[in-house]
This record gives structure tokens, sequence and C-alpha cells, in this order.
């Protein structure tokens, strides 16, 4: 949601399906209407703080939601430090 251009391993996928249901999509295949966002703690707790995913669906989004959502970030952050010299 920084509106800057990265690379999808960089990015993590939300999806809103036809019921208008809103989920993380770690694969990038789910079916539906999707949105990007950094993979950057920051950057996901500014979601939280801002319900940005409410905004971009048109939906009432769960705190829970977005706690799912920084927890996947953080894990996500994390591995990518610890495998970043095995490149």
């Amino acid at each position: 949601m920084t509106g800057q251009m990265r690379p999808k391993r960089e990015l993590i996928r939300v999806v809103r399906n036809k019921e208008n249901e809103v989920s993380l999509d770690p694969t990038g295949k789910k079916p539906g209407r999707g949105a990007y966002v950094a993979v950057d703690v920051a950057v996901a707790e500014k979601a939280k703080a801002e319900h940005t995913f409410d905004q971009v669906f048109k939906v009432k989004l769960d705190d829970s939601f977005y706690d799912e959502l920084i927890k996947y970030a953080d894990h996500q952050q994390a591995r990518r430090e610890l495998f970043k010299d095995e490149k």
C-alpha cells in the first residue's frame, strides 16, 4: 500500500472473493480481487491503523485480519533476513 513498484516476492497478496471474504493469499492463486502490501511489518501496522483493506475492498474487516497480516509479514520478513545470504 506504499504505491511503490516491487518484485512480487516482496509483496503479500490479499484477496476478496465473491462472498466478500477477505484473506491472505500466500500462493497468489486464489480467485477474486487482489491487492498487494509490502512484506514489511511497519507497512502492515500502518494498514491496520488506517483500515486500508476495509477501504480498498469496501468491507468492514475485524482487527484479527490485520493482526494475521502483521504476523505473516513479520514471519516473511524474518525468513528473508535469515535466507538472504543463501541466494
